[in-house]
């Protein structure tokens, strides 16, 4: 199961982008977002994000 941002929380600080191991965070619409078929479910995004805007989808 993926990862996911809550849009309404993100700040876009961009802190959990660099930390994905596989590339899977990019920016969209003021907040970052993350590719389904890309992520592994590490929670490494989870982890860093200073918002706590990251969850298991």
């Amino acid at each position: 199961m993926a990862m996911k941002i809550d849009p309404s929380v993100c700040v876009n600080c961009g802190t959990c982008e660099p930390d994905c191991p596989v590339g899977a965070i990019s920016e969209n619409g003021g907040h970052r977002e993350i590719d389904a078929g890309k992520c592994v479910s590490c929670g490494t995004c989870a982890s860093e994000c200073p918002a706590s805007a990251i969850s298991e989808a």
